[in-house]
């Protein structure tokens, strides 16, 4: 389902503190649509309030763990009481993880699988009904990664947590064919947002050295947070179901699908490079 007008919809955004869910946020609201907002940084969150708030659309915001099931549920009864159903669900909040997966520990899987997957269907599970239910072209933003369909070593978990979301979001896309309701899974490369600095994001086996090779990689190499948002935003608009963007990931999409072999070397020779393997 294409949404082809936005000003007054109602579009919520997870993990909209920082990075994607931030400029995200923002191209809806320069599009005349009012926000509902999430992120776990209460400090991050009140800054993007203040911008979205600043171009003159409504803004609800609200410091929520969108792995937190209570917290969630909390959340989704406020969102429908105060604005009514969603035009836009975009399930962005998401957590990344750098190590080989032996040396990692068991804690760090779950993190990611708490957040990455949980947290999307969470979103899905609680404000779905009320989408449907309303009636009109309505739509669903999964965001996942390249890492989907084209993992590399030392991010073998969080490529299997976001092929999750793709699986997930390609599923869901399928029963929901007779509702009102279109789903779209993002697939972004490298992006240039803080997500490698977080806390947590390297394993024993990834160096201080390693790490900061990293950062600065996304720093200089990666696509910007904007053109992912504006990619959303298009998407959303034309009714696309599968949107692959940032430094890399189309052409990681082309060689795994047709050169599968050329692909798993060149991702092995990459990371015997950088000292990963």
């Amino acid at each position: 389902m294409s949404i082809k007008q936005l000003s007054g919809k109602i579009v919520l955004v997870t993990g909209a503190g920082s990075g994607i869910g931030r400029s995200t946020a923002l191209a809806f609201a320069r599009r005349g649509a009012n926000l509902v907002l999430s992120d776990i940084n209460q400090a991050n969150l009140d800054k993007v309030q203040a911008e979205v708030a600043a171009l003159g659309v409504e803004c609800l915001a609200r410091a929520v763990n969108v792995a937190d099931d209570d917290a969630m549920r909390a959340f989704a009864s406020e969102v429908h009481a105060k604005v009514g159903a969603l035009d836009v669900l975009v399930n962005n909040a998401g957590v990344a993880y750098v190590g080989n997966f032996l040396s990692s520990p068991p804690e760090s899987w779950q993190r990611l699988y708490d957040v990455n997957v949980r947290g999307v269907l969470n979103g899905c599970y609680l404000f779905l009904p009320n989408m449907i239910a309303a009636g009109g072209p309505r739509r669903v933003v999964n965001t996942a990664s390249s890492t989907a369909f084209a993992t590399v070593p030392t991010m073998s978990v969080y490529g299997a947590s976001k092929s999750a979301v793709l699986g997930f979001s390609e599923g869901l896309s399928m029963e929901l064919e007779d509702t009102n309701v279109g789903v779209t899974v993002v697939c972004p490369g490298a992006i240039n947002t803080p997500i490698t600095s977080a806390a947590n994001v390297a394993g024993p086996s990834v160096s201080a050295a390693q790490h900061a090779h990293l950062q600065e990689y996304y720093r200089t190499k990666g696509t910007s947070p904007d053109r992912v948002a504006k990619a959303i935003v298009d998407g959303v608009i034309s009714g696309r179901e599968l949107v692959i963007v940032g430094t890399s990931a189309r052409p990681s999409y082309h060689v795994k699908r047709l050169l599968p072999s050329r692909y798993r070397s060149f991702a092995i020779a990459t990371s015997r490079k950088m000292g990963f393997l």
